[in-house]
């Protein structure tokens, strides 16, 4: 079996969190935009099972070898899982969007327990964190400490919310450049070892 192309377009691989991603979600968007682009589907939107979750990402990587993964909120936690699990095989890199804090309180902080704690050992590929400075799921300080732990090039938008529609991120167009750079760092040799 032959490796992927590292010059051609990577599969995309959607990866929402918590209730998925509506129609005017920026995942949504690309997931329309992007030649190849995937969603991951989940059984359970409304009460995320970690090993379901699991099974349904590690079957879609499998499908798409040498696949971005591009996850949101509770998404992260799950690559992360899914990294810890399977030594990232399958992966070309990931961008890691409003990583959800698992370990918060409340009623979302219960639906999520079931992902904690989040894995912080290095990404056996490379990443990319976005985190905003006001998203009420991870306080920027939370977000940056898991871009460190996993050894993500990490990005502060300032104050984006929850980087997702309620937040004015439709299309996001400069998410999409992010991606591209992150596409582009995935493609050199160095990248891959």
């Amino acid at each position: 079996m032959s490796s992927p192309d590292p010059n051609a377009d990577p599969p995309i691989l959607i990866v929402p969190g918590l209730y998925n991603s509506g129609p005017d979600h920026w995942q949504s968007h690309w997931e329309r935009a992007l030649p190849g682009a995937e969603r991951v589907d989940q059984v359970d939107w409304e009460r995320p099972a970690l090993g379901d979750w699991a099974i349904s990402l590690a079957e879609a990587v499998r499908s798409r070898p040498g696949a971005i993964l591009v996850a949101h909120s509770l998404g992260c936690a799950l690559v992360c899982h899914l990294a810890q699990v399977t030594g990232g095989r399958g992966v070309r890199g990931a961008l890691l969007v409003a990583p959800a804090d698992v370990n918060r309180e409340g009623p979302a902080g219960r639906l999520l327990i079931g992902f904690s704690p989040i894995p912080r050992p290095r990404l056996p590929f490379p990443s990319l964190v976005v985190a905003s400075r006001d998203d009420p799921y991870v306080a920027i300080e939370r977000a940056e400490a898991f871009a460190r732990g996993w050894g993500s090039r990490f990005v502060d938008l300032g104050r984006a919310g929850h980087i997702n529609v309620d937040s004015g991120h439709g299309a996001w167009p400069r998410g999409r450049l992010l991606l591209n750079e992150l596409i582009r760092a995935t493609a050199s040799p160095t990248a891959r070892a």
